[in-house]
């Protein structure tokens, strides 16, 4: 995951993996990127041409299709995808959802859904957050309540990433109205087949225009009761928790990528734009914020890389987690910043990617917990 050296836990197999995924990349997403940003999500028909590269399921076990390879692979496709400029895919909450049904599905449960999620023929989503919670996850209002050998699931889901075209929805929902956190389970719903269950519009958002994200109702859903994650009611809070580590590290993964590109198409502007007949790439100014740029992007690089080493070893802690996703999206955030001032004009037109990268930028701090939960996190871990 570096621009010019190799971090140390990339193997040759790492950068055989990295140099194909790059190139179906420039081949399949990127010409297809402004596309998608028009219509609002991406073509179905992408997933299994991802899948046919190995992008669904590199470190799935082998016995249900995938590569059986370590994090390092998902990590490298985290990296591509956004240093080729996409927002749209909505890869990264795929593997997500995948790595739940792997860490806590039960056995049928992985046999039904893990092979078609490789494939690419179910995308999957995660509904967690509601109109009125936020961040508060324990006072989520959507229920789940037994009904023989079902449930009926009532309520409301809003920002859900790939919301209009997932067909496997992991949904937290209270099985226990009466308790907080040991209240909460995750039950998957199959929307093929699944009465009471609607999509509101795709949301218009300030920028990842090309990942569809929605608000999703549920009117008295039956889900039989063996989708149930795990098949034991109230762990699905504990279950979501014990995966933050991972998705708080792709954020990071992600900024490093997005700052690689952000710099990149900057360079290539300053060098062959002129002012007062010289370069802007003359001027100190320019000069100087390019440095700064750089720097913030390299250090955050060995940062993350040392976190992707850790990770690997089986020993990354939930506060340098949290670490990695609040100090990535703040450097993501601020090279973007910085970037398009240098475009000038030319910055605030959606015609130059700059733009798009600024716009998609602003988010990272948001999901994944926002960058105020993250410093609390990490100050909890100083008070002990």
């Amino acid at each position: 995951m570096s621009a010019r050296t190799k971090p140390a836990w990339m193997s040759r197999e790492h950068e055989i993996f990295q140099d194909t995924t790059r190139k179906f990349f420039a081949a399949e997403l990127t010409p297809n990127i402004e596309r998608w940003r028009a219509q609002g999500m991406v073509d179905r028909a992408f997933w299994p041409k991802a899948a046919e590269f190995g992008l669904l399921g590199a470190t799935a076990p082998e016995e249900w299709g995938g590569a059986g390879a370590d994090r390092g692979y998902d990590v490298i496709i985290a990296y591509e995808q956004t240093r080729a400029g996409d927002t749209g895919w909505g890869w990264s909450v795929h593997n997500i959802c995948l790595h739940y049904i792997l860490a806590y599905g039960t056995a049928e449960q992985q046999a039904r859904w893990v092979p078609r999620l490789i494939s690419g023929e179910i995308i999957p989503a995660i509904a967690m957050t509601e109109p009125g919670t936020g961040s508060d996850l324990q006072s989520i209002q959507t229920t789940a309540i037994q009904d023989g050998s079902d449930y009926r699931l009532s309520g409301s889901k809003i920002f859900v990433s790939n919301g209009q075209s997932a067909n496997l929805i992991i949904v937290a929902a209270k099985t226990d109205p009466q308790a907080r956190a040991r209240g909460i389970s995750l039950i998957g719903v199959e929307t093929d087949a699944t009465g009471g269950f609607s999509r509101g519009r795709n949301l218009a958002k300030i920028g990842m225009k090309g990942q569809d994200t929605s608000e999703l109702f549920f009117d008295q859903v039956r889900v039989p009761r063996a989708n149930l994650l795990g098949g034991q009611e109230g762990r699905g809070f504990s279950q979501l928790m014990s995966q933050l580590a991972w998705e708080r590290l792709v954020i990071g993964v992600l900024a490093v990528g997005a700052m690689d590109a952000m710099l990149a198409e900057t360079l290539t502007h300053v060098r062959q734009r002129k002012a007062f007949d010289q370069r802007l790439m003359d001027f100190q100014n320019s000069r100087f914020k390019l440095a700064e740029a750089k720097t913030k992007l390299e250090v955050t690089r060995s940062f993350i890389d040392d976190c992707v080493a850790r990770l690997l070893a089986g020993n990354l802690d939930a506060p340098t987690a949290s670490m990695a996703k609040w100090w990535g999206s703040q450097m993501q955030c601020e090279v973007a910043d910085e970037c398009l001032q240098l475009f000038g004009g030319y910055g605030y037109m959606l015609e130059y990617p700059i733009a798009h990268f600024y716009a998609d930028a602003r988010v990272q701090k948001i999901f994944g917990g926002t960058n105020e939960i993250q410093k609390e996190l990490i100050a909890r871990s100083l008070d002990t």
